[in-house]
């Protein structure tokens, strides 16, 4: 990034040890020397402190032009002007954003030059006044900050809020607004019809102001949000231990709006884990269960995005181990809550209030602050512990997982063999595990699996034959085929 030039100009003599002083603390403080780099005469070389043409040339190519004035005048041309005089006619000419700063002392008292500057320049700009260095820098410090958030370069509302001066709205997706609305009218009676235009339903959401975009209304709505925000994506990954190792058997990054990364990274952890179909015994409908909850699933990615810190670099991690998924975001907790109150009753604080807007409106979440609360409730009746939660580098979301829980859920007897495990099927623990890679991967070879289970070849083939004798899975295609998975009816 490339930074913003700050030129300060004042009689040489008069105010050294302010100008030095200026310059050192934009140069020094941490937030803006980000942002500013400073031209102070001093720091030329001594044979060319008098070439004015050079000076000229600076404030030209400033973004920040700083005049200083006290009592005296300094060096006069044969025009009756003086070097600030004519650095001060540059900027305006080049309208450069000019700050002027007074020191705070009588008309009577100041050369005739200076006033009549100060009068030149009061029909240009507002100028401030000061006592000592130290107010001098106090007004110095609010006025930059004032030009940076007037810029864009640092903002005093929310993230999802601001305007986004790069996008229009021919970025967004009027086939995504659409779905919105109808979803919205479907599940909260959304007021807007589904033929409204995509200016208006943005309106409505405050997404937008006139024809100017809000960073919210990308994330929600863009054709590719990605484009401007790179962060703004989903990286899942699935390992068969308990720890991050390389190579990673399945990885996925998902690109793309809100909703769709919602559905896509949910969509990933319910393809890799347990799912059990009990039999219809009870009645016609054969019971099912997820190993985890879906709606858990779906409320820890939904408060990962909606939470998120969009400013920083990293993105959303759902990575799911042997034994727990874990949801990483790049954010942290709201100041009013810590870790120990998360887990009991809480107000909503969301870090992106337009987002959460829009994810409530399509019942992607709840705006009471339950969703934690309804996690716990959930884990907890389907047999597991309650979700943990730690901030790190990043804020994690941790939520166990159980063998056999999605069997238990059915009614599964468990005790050495699993019933009911596939459709009534009596089933192994090792053969569940070899069913679960089959289902991954159904290209799958047994050579593989005996691998990634670390058993022998020979092992692997008698499981794979008592699969098929018990109708669990078979082999369509051959050496080249691949494997189905098969539901057979218990009753």
């Amino acid at each position: 990034m490339a930074k913003l030039k700050v030129f300060i100009s004042s009689v040489q003599a008069e105010f050294s040890v302010e100008r030095r002083m200026l310059a050192d603390y934009l140069s020094m403080d941490a937030l803006f020397r980000k942002y500013f780099s400073v031209f102070v005469f001093e720091d030329l070389p001594a044979q060319d402190r008098k070439a004015d043409d050079l000076y000229l040339e600076e404030v030209k190519n400033c973004d920040v032009f700083i005049g200083l004035l006290g009592k005296q005048f300094g060096f006069e041309f044969k025009d009756g002007t003086s070097p600030t005089e004519r650095e001060f006619d540059c900027a305006t000419a080049h309208n450069k954003y000019r700050l002027i700063f007074l020191t705070n002392a009588k008309s009577a008292e100041r050369h005739h030059g200076v006033n009549r500057l100060i009068g030149k320049m009061s029909d240009n700009v507002v100028y401030g006044k000061f006592s000592s260095p130290s107010e001098l820098l106090s007004d110095v410090y609010t006025s930059m900050i004032n030009y940076l958030i007037s810029i864009g370069k640092i903002r005093v509302e929310p993230f999802d809020k601001t305007i986004n001066t790069e996008a229009s709205l021919q970025d967004m997706s009027e086939e995504k607004v659409k779905w919105f609305v109808e979803k919205a009218r479907a599940e909260r009676a959304f007021p807007i019809t589904i033929n409204a235009s995509t200016e208006k339903v943005l309106t409505h959401l405050n997404l937008c102001q006139g024809k100017s975009i809000s960073n919210a209304a990308i994330l929600l709505f863009g054709k590719q949000p990605q484009r401007f925000f790179n962060s703004s994506e989903i990286k899942c990954a699935h390992f068969h231990g308990t720890k991050v190792e390389k190579p990673i058997p399945f990885y996925q990054v998902y690109k793309g709006n809100i909703f769709d990364l919602i559905d896509q990274s949910v969509n990933f952890v319910l393809s890799k884990i347990d799912y059990a179909v009990g039999s219809r015994k009870a009645g016609p409908q054969a019971p099912t269960a997820y190993e985890i909850p879906p709606e858990v699933i779906e409320e820890a990615i939904v408060n990962a995005i909606a939470h998120r810190d969009y400013d920083s670099n990293g993105s959303v991690q759902v990575m799911l181990f042997a034994d727990r998924l874990e949801i990483r975001n790049p954010g942290s907790l709201p100041p009013a809550l810590s870790l120990d109150k998360l887990t009991k009753d809480h107000s909503s604080f969301p870090f992106n209030p337009l987002i959460a807007e829009a994810l409530y409106l399509t019942k992607y979440i709840e705006r009471m602050g339950t969703g934690i609360q309804d996690m716990i409730t959930r884990c907890a009746e389907a047999g597991l512990p309650a979700p943990s939660f730690k901030m790190e580098d990043t804020f994690v979301v941790v939520i166990k997982r159980k063998k056999y829980a999605a069997f238990e859920q059915i009614g599964g007897a468990i005790g050495g063999a699993i019933g009911g495990a596939i459709g009534g099927a009596i089933l192994t623990e090792r053969q569940l595990e070899i069913v679960a890679l089959m289902k991954e991967n159904n290209q799958i070879t047994y050579r593989k699996i005996a691998k990634v289970l670390k058993i022998n070849d020979s092992a692997v083939l008698k499981h794979i034959k008592a699969l098929k004798l018990n109708g669990t899975i078979e082999r369509i295609g051959g050496t080249r085929g691949y494997w189905l998975i098969k539901t057979i009816k218990s009753d």
